[in-house]
């Protein structure tokens, strides 16, 4: 397969801003991001829109190739940017290529390459996305530099405040490492550019914006699949602590949508799995559905409780969240619906993707090609004042490989999502896209 500049697949993760910018809709309510004009300088009447730049075009079967063969740190040597066979492009390759593209609008990049284990490697997989993104979308839009953070949160910090302060970037996409992000949130400041921070389980803050999937958002996402089914009112199980609030609001929000209620927020401990369903016996009567957040814990002791009584079954319907599944599926999970992202399913980059680095994208990779993209589209919409609060929280959203999104003015982000029901172990399709907003 030749890659065509024109193909829709590959605009339809473009992130056209123009219809935010002058205050008009796509049909879907979300950007229109299918057409190629909403990123690229508009042509002649009858003919396409001319990409920034023509990029590489490898067929299948041949060794893998870099997708941004003309960064600022690799010209004349694009070996150095090669990716090994069936995997990540490594560590010192990554660390030789730091800077890409040559646009007026700068951006900081904040990747663990070097780390140990899982993390380097999702490191070196978001770079991969960056890379594509760049060679996509943004070479003659943005100048992207990226900084090895080493997984070490205390040197992401620094590297993350240092990019804020320094006034060059735009806009910052990174860190992954939680508390580095969470010491963002917490800092103040009016004209500081925007963190899109790559870490997992973070609620966001103030400019500070959590793109990857949330408990909350899943949770969210799975109970208004379920009232919109007619299902009226719920109880709401979460684990004690500093995000339960943040998950209250969003399932209660998410549930209004349908003239669904939430009759009542249980907190629990990982200890009490009896006791709080023995509260909400004594506490509602006949609730249709029950949302079991776990948070950093196992929801396992909860829904042996929850089993004992008879749920799921046919008058209460059981909702989990993408957390379940960081554990291996477990039998009490049998029958439980839960909303997250088809971790196998990358949208319109995956068969570019896998041509051009000759490995299966994950989410990583998907996260951070639609930052760099969407960092594209409003630096080409609106140029490198661009990125303000106006533009990244607009309630339409954005349309990218990881499906409807929007950023909200705390921080947190909100997702379209596939909804699936736990059936002998494993998660079956039961709607293709479904929302918490």
């Amino acid at each position: 397969m030749r890659f065509d500049r024109h193909d829709p697949r590959i605009w339809a993760i473009a992130f056209g801003l123009v219809a935010t910018l002058c205050g008009c809709q796509s049909k879907s309510g979300a950007s229109d991001v299918l057409d190629p004009a909403a990123i690229a300088a508009p042509a002649a009447q009858g003919s396409p829109a001319v990409p920034a730049q023509q990029a590489s075009s490898p067929t299948p079967g041949s060794p893998a190739a870099p997708a941004q063969q003309a960064s600022n740190a690799n010209q004349g040597n694009p070996a150095q940017a090669s990716t090994t066979q069936g995997g990540p492009t490594s560590a010192a390759a990554a660390q030789a290529n730091l800077t890409l593209g040559s646009g007026p609008t700068k951006v900081a990049m904040l990747l663990p390459l070097s780390a140990a284990g899982s993390t380097g490697e999702n490191g070196r997989k978001m770079y991969d996305g960056a890379r594509l993104a760049m060679a996509d979308l943004g070479d003659k839009l943005l100048t992207l530099t990226i900084q090895d953070t080493r997984g070490d949160s205390g040197y992401a910090k620094d590297l993350a405040v240092k990019a804020i302060t320094s006034g060059a970037a735009k806009v910052i996409i990174g860190p992954s490492e939680l508390a580095a992000t969470q010491h963002l949130a917490k800092l103040s400041g009016s004209k500081r550019p925007p963190v899109l921070a790559l870490a997992d389980n973070f609620a966001g803050g103030p400019g500070v914006y959590s793109v990857r999937l949330s408990e909350a958002d899943s949770a969210a996402a799975g109970a208004a699949a379920i009232a919109s089914k007619g299902a009226k009112k719920f109880v709401l199980m979460v684990p004690a602590g500093t995000d339960s609030s943040a998950i209250e609001s969003r399932v209660a929000n998410a549930l209004s949508i349908y003239g669904a209620t939430l009759a009542v927020t249980l907190p629990y401990s990982v200890t009490d799995g009896a006791k709080v369903v023995s509260d909400m016996g004594s506490l509602v009567d006949a609730p249709n559905a029950v949302v079991v957040a776990s948070g950093d814990g196992s929801p396992a002791p909860v829904l042996a409780a929850l089993k004992a009584k008879g749920i799921p079954g046919k008058a209460v319907t059981l909702i989990g969240t993408d957390r379940w599944l960081e554990r291996p599926m477990d039998p009490l999970y049998e029958g439980a619906y839960i909303a997250t992202l088809d971790q196998s399913e990358t949208g319109p980059i995956a068969d570019r993707f896998k041509a051009t680095y000759n490995y299966q994208p994950d989410m990583n990779v998907a996260y951070a090609y639609d930052m760099v993209a969407l960092s594209a589209g409003i630096a080409s919409s609106a140029g490198p004042a661009g990125f303000s609060k106006q533009v990244l929280e607009n309630t339409s959203g954005f349309r990218g490989s990881t499906g409807l999104f929007r950023f909200r003015a705390d921080g947190s982000s909100q997702r379209s999502m596939p909804f699936f029901k736990v059936e002998k172990g494993q998660l079956k399709l039961v709607e293709k896209s479904t929302s918490g907003f």
